[in-house]
Formats: structure tokens, sequence, C-alpha cells
């Protein structure tokens, strides 16, 4: 190449490896290679989603390059999430994880391919990731800074090999929660799974009850922002570093603990720290008999609260919840199947059901059986493994059932709503969310479907503020799927359709075969004529729901009458007819 060919070009470099591939390679060729080769063509996909191009793919590395560093920084994130819910489908010891640098720089430019200082540096920065995580440079940050919802940590400068000035090296926080909820105001908590010290596996379910019945006590205090079970539940059985998932959650404070039961007792050990120093603030440890168990509940929730604002105890005192130890065999067969649903895959989601119908034959009175049957039946006919048809009578019946129970059970007025959406009747949902949340502040899955039904009629506004909410208390939600096509809704109905693009993309990452994700995706695309994307969309729905058609959406597609026509116009313009 002679002085006069060079050609250069400022551009954001990607680069990639895996973190211990020779261990991997050593211990099984075969199989790294197989994950290797299906992880990077996840990595081509979400390349070419952010509108950037793979350079060269050798052995375990990845080269690519965007226009945008925007882009790039979102593709990265966007990969180390994607990996890290394939990993863990994977032994630990047969994980692979990507480190990657993100890089703006001047590269040169022969054919195919870029060279230069700029890719380089790229290369120094992944060495210097740690695994599934993501170090970008000064100038890549100085680009980035302020336009995405991730955290920063500045590494200071770094001396890289061959690079003759030192390189200002910024990690990213991949699941930072968005700026804009960084600084509530009110006390923030995680509670983390209470370990089950019991020695018998079979006793995970009752841990897991003790562990989701102390968030909801918590949850019922107003001036607490708790995160949701799902989310927390995502640390289960995984070494605890307090600070990190602090950062991760954006909380101040972390409750964990641990429960032997051994016959008729139970004992519970309990610690609060302090999420930003790794304080510990108060910890107990309690012996009791098994039926005092309710009440226990109840004395580490004043506990918990007391130590974080003991002026807040003056205030408004915890109050029990209201059962008798008569309950605990009903709590106990509600917790083995809830144990279950929020595995969420069919197999699981059936043997939930068919628990909570033996709770509520057994404990006709026990409201939580009612409406918890109600909400897995409307979850897994809404996901496409358990089709209820129409009018959801049981569904109706059970939901209606639990309010007249216990009309102070939330499930059972997010069931109510959740109906009155689906028969289009906006007004009666939004009434029934807005007492689930009354009686639970956080409710992370009311705050969810309350944005669901703003979004189905139309209301996007409105809509959009109460996903932001729900990712905010549950930002690993097993739900989150309902969340992501929410957003790609509310946006769409915006008229917002790029976003509206990216949300619906994220939906059917994180479920693949999820059709209202589908079809929202496929309006946005058709309304933003992009007509290569559109072409594979629609041909990807068509696969899923072979039965399409306009008329098969007004009648099963609860949009309301001042919202269907827009998304009407939308599935025209996609083809369907």
């Amino acid at each position: 190449m002679t002085t006069q060919e060079v050609k250069r070009k400022l551009t954001a470099i990607l680069s990639a490896d895996v973190k211990g591939y020779s261990r991997l390679m050593g211990e099984d060729e075969k199989g790294t290679v197989r994950t290797l080769n299906t992880y990077k063509e996840v990595m081509t996909g979400l390349i070419q989603h952010h509108r950037g191009r793979v350079v060269d793919a050798p052995g375990d590395n990845v080269l690519a390059e965007f226009a945008s560093v925007v882009d790039a920084v979102e593709c990265a994130v966007g990969i180390q999430k994607e990996l890290k819910t394939q990993n863990a489908d994977l032994p630990e010891n047969r994980r692979m994880e990507f480190r990657i640098g993100v890089n703006l720089g001047d590269v040169i430019e022969d054919g195919e391919q870029i060279l230069g200082d700029g890719v380089n540096i790229a290369a120094r920065l992944e060495s210097l990731s740690e695994a599934g995580g993501i170090c970008i440079s000064g100038t890549a940050y100085d680009q980035v800074e302020n336009k995405l919802s991730i955290g920063y940590e500045y590494l200071g400068e770094q001396t890289v090999k061959n690079i003759a000035k030192p390189v200002r090296v910024y990690r990213v926080a991949i699941a930072a929660p968005p700026a804009h909820f960084m600084t509530a105001e009110k006390p923030s908590i995680a509670v983390l799974p209470f370990v089950n010290m019991s020695g018998d596996p079979e006793q995970e379910y009752f841990s897991d009850g003790i562990t989701e019945d102390i968030i909801t006590a918590l949850s019922q205090l107003r001036w607490f922002l708790i995160i949701a079970r799902n989310s927390t539940f995502s640390y289960k059985g995984k070494p605890v570093d307090v600070k990190q998932i602090g950062r991760e959650l954006g909380v101040r404070y972390i409750l964990e603990g641990s429960i032997r039961k051994i016959g008729n007792r139970v004992r519970i050990t309990a610690q609060l720290i302090n999420a930003t120093t790794g304080a510990h603030l108060w910890a107990e440890r309690y012996d009791r008999e098994l039926t005092d168990i309710f009440a226990l509940q109840d004395e580490i929730t004043q506990s918990v609260t007391a130590a974080i604002e003991p002026k807040l105890v003056e205030a408004e005192g915890v109050h029990s919840q209201g059962r008798s130890p008569e309950d605990l065999d009903a709590w106990d067969l509600v917790m083995r199947a809830v144990a279950h649903f929020w595995r969420m895959t069919k197999a699981e989601s059936e043997a939930a059901i068919d628990m909570l119908r033996l709770a509520v034959q057994r404990y006709p009175n026990y409201a939580p059986a009612q409406s918890m049957l109600a909400f897995v039946l409307l979850v897994s006919n809404h996901v496409g493994w358990a089709p209820l048809g129409k009018p959801y009578q049981l569904v109706a019946e059970l939901a209606h059932r639990a309010a007249e129970l216990d009309d102070n059970d939330p499930w059972a007025h997010l069931a109510l709503g959740y109906l009155a959406s689906t028969a289009r009747q906006t007004d009666d949902a939004v009434r029934e969310f807005q007492r689930a949340l009354d009686l639970n502040p956080n409710f992370a899955v009311a705050y969810n479907f309350l944005g669901r039904a703003l979004a189905l009629d139309g209301r996007h506004e409105e809509a959009i503020g109460y996903f932001q909410q729900a990712l905010r208390m549950s930002p690993h939600d097993p739900l989150i799927v309902l969340v992501y096509s929410g957003m790609c809704l509310a946006h769409y109905f915006a008229r917002q359709y790029k976003e509206a693009i990216e949300w619906g993309r994220k939906s059917i990452q994180q479920r693949p075969g999820f059709i209202p994700g589908h079809r929202i995706l496929c309006a946005s695309l058709a309304q933003a004529g992009r007509t290569e994307e559109l072409r594979v969309a629609v041909a990807r729905l068509r696969e899923l729901q072979p039965n399409i058609s306009i008329a098969w959406l007004e009648e099963h597609v609860p949009y309301t009458r001042r919202a269907i026509a827009h998304f009407l116009d939308g599935m025209r313009k996609a083809g369907v007819e």
C-alpha cells in the first residue's frame, strides 16, 4: 500500500474475546467450538441490529465497527446481557464469558479490514475488562456519557502495551438502573433469598416462601422502595457481594439470612447491611415453633424497619398479615406452587396450576390460593402455554371469590384488573390496579399491568411512566417480556417508531415465541418504512400465528376503540389482511 492509497476514517471499534478460552478448549474441544459458534451468531446478529459490521472473527475473537459510539456501546451491553442469559443454562465450568473493549479512534482502511492504533486500543481495553464486562476508552466515554441509561466507573489512565500515551479507561456498569431512578428519596431495600440450611433440597420452597412473605410485609410500608422478589431471586444460590448487588439494583440496604427447619421448630437468622459501605446495621437469630411463623415474619419486618428508620415505627406500626396458624398448611401448598411457577417454563407452570387447584379444593376459604391460581392461569394464557378461551369464566370466579374472602389481597385486584383490561374496560382495569397498588405500593407486577392497560388504550405517556417504575422495582423479572412489549406498544402509539422497534426486539429476544411482541414489532417496522426488516419479521409472525388476519385481531386483541385503528393501520401496512 503506497502513501497515496492510505485511507483513514474515524470509527467506533468493538473488540471481544473469550476469557479462559484455552482452558475451555483443553477440557472439551468439541463442546467449546459448538458454544463459540452459537455465541458468535448471537453477537453477529446484535452487531447488525445495532447498525454495525463484523470486520473479522478469528478463533475466539470478534472485531466490529460502528458509525456511532452509542450504537457500539449499546451493542456491547446487549451482547453481555444476552450471553449471560445463555450461560445460565450451562454448567458453571462450561460457561463462555467474553470481555469487550470499545474505542473511538482513527483507523486505516485496507479493503474490508481496519488497522492502526484505534483497533489496538480497543483490543487492550478488552484485556482490561472482567469476564462478562465492558471497558471503554475516554474518547468513547466523551460521546456516550449522557446518552445512555447506564453507569460508568472511571478506572483512571492506564498504560497499555504498544500505545505511546496512557489511555483513559471507564468500566461500564451493565446492570445499573436508569439514572432517573438513582436518587430516589425513599429508603430502598432488597431482600435476598434466605438460604435453606435444613440440608433438604425439598425445603427450598419453605425458605423461599418466608423470604417472599417478608418482602410482601415490607412492601406494604409506603416509605420504602422494595425491589420485587423476582429480581432479588435472580441472585439465589450465587456468592453474595452486597456492594455489587446494591449497585446493580440501586438500593441502600440489603437484608439476607438463613432458615433451618427441623421437625416442628424453625431457626431464622437475619441481618441488615448497608449496601454502600458493607456495614452490618442489625442482626438477630430467632428460634420458634413452626406455628409461630407468621408472627415471626411480622417481628422480622418490624426489626428491619426500626433499624433503617426508627422514627418510622413511631409514625406507623407494622401490622400483622392477619393469618392464623391454621393457615400454615394452605400457605405451604401455595408456596410450593409459587416456587414452580416463577421458573417460567410451560412444564413448571402446569405443575403450579395443578398444586393451586389442589389448594383451592382443600382450602376453599384461603384467599391467596384463589388469587394466585387466577394470576397463574392469566399469565400462562398470555404467553401461550395454556389458552383459556373466552370469557375467562374460571379466572373471573377465582378472582371475585378471592376478593370476597379478603378484599385486602392485592393479587385478587390484579387479576380483576387484568380481566377488565381484556374486556376493553380501561377505567375499571385502572381502578383495580390502583387498588392493588394502594394495598401494596411496591407491587411491580401491578405497575406493569397498569402500564399495559393504559397502553392498550393509547395513553402512551402514562403507560411509559408505569413501565419504568416496574423496571426500577424488578429489573430481572421473569415477566419482563411484558414490560418490553408494553414499552414497544406505548412508543408505537406515541409515533416514536425507532424506540418502539428497539423495545419490540428486546421482547422477542427475551422470549422468541411471544406472539404479541412479534405483532407490535411488525406494526412498528411497517410504520417506520423498514421494508427489509419487516419482510423477515412478518415471515416469522406468520410461522408463529398462521391464522393472523385483521378480523382475528379485531376480535381477540384487547385494544380499545380509540386505539385499535392505529394498530390495525400498522398491521395492514405490514401486509396482514
